[in-house]
């Protein structure tokens, strides 16, 4: 009985350390699609004992559930509700740590001819408009939804002018809406990186980027455990050293497909900047 009793409690103490070693991340699909985060998962577990579980959403929601307590820290790429999300109490502070930036892809054949020539991401959704050329939306609140909705006021199309037949919402993370482009051969705000990393591009191709419009911040931020008491605060910040550390830098810099960086870190950058 004693033997039984003394096994019984090293088995909770070794749940208890498990437990305090693990921490909730919510992440963007876009980020999940780029395969970037099964490089980092295995050297965050080996380097710092942390094991990271992901839940993979929209930026929308996982400001949700970071305000909600349910996540210890969320990885998010929309400035705006970020700020709010801050503003709010729900974080403590926020470190940006990478960025890639979005592009246009869409149909070899062009029907919008927004590749012709040198021009603004502003002219390029005027022309899908123009055109009424099937162009598929997130439809999810996610950062790439928020930022595409932004792009699209200030190219003056409101959402009556894109609601006919030729703008659909797929409702759907960043690898889904891509197969739904693909399927119906249409246009879509892609982030670089899931675009690299998409193996079902049938007859979709990468036809604007450059636009400085079109940059694409990652930023990291720990929920606030002043409002939610039981969140790992320790374990996200421990976290966050490492996102931003020399070996983050190392792995996320040296990410490639084909020969293509999918992002590049700067959270060394913004602390240069911050002195």
């Amino acid at each position: 009985m004693k033997r039984l009793f003394l096994t019984l409690a090293a088995t909770l103490m070794f749940a208890t350390t498990a437990s305090a070693e693990s921490l909730k991340l919510a992440v963007t699909t876009s980020f999940h699609n780029s395969g970037l985060s099964d490089i980092l998962l295995p050297e965050i577990k080996q380097d710092t004992g942390l094991e990271v579980q992901l839940i993979v959403v929209g930026t929308g929601q996982a400001l949700r559930l970071g305000a909600a307590g349910d996540v210890d820290a969320i990885l998010v790429h929309s400035r705006k509700a970020e700020d709010a999300f801050l503003a709010e109490g729900n974080g403590t502070h926020r470190r940006e740590i990478m960025y890639n930036d979005f592009v246009i892809i869409g149909p070899e054949s062009d029907p919008a001819a927004v590749s012709e020539e040198s021009q603004t991401v502003i002219n390029v959704l005027q022309r899908i408009a123009d055109e009424q050329a099937p162009f598929v939306s997130r439809g999810d609140d996610s950062g790439t939804h928020k930022k595409e909705l932004a792009l699209w006021s200030a190219a003056g199309i409101t959402e009556e002018q894109r609601l006919p037949r030729w703008y659909k919402e797929a409702g759907a993370g960043m690898g889904a809406s891509l197969n739904t482009a693909s399927g119906v051969n249409a246009y879509i705000l892609a982030d670089r990186a899931s675009w690299l990393n998409f193996g079902n591009k049938g007859t979709l191709k990468l036809l604007f980027a450059g636009d400085p419009t079109l940059f694409n911040q990652y930023a990291y931020i720990p929920v606030n455990p002043a409002k939610h008491g039981h969140v790992k605060h320790s374990e996200a910040l421990a976290l966050e050293a490492w996102l931003t550390g020399p070996r983050a830098a190392e792995l996320i810099n040296n990410y490639k497909i084909n020969g293509e960086t999918l992002f590049t870190f700067n959270a060394e950058a913004m602390l240069e900047a911050a002195e």
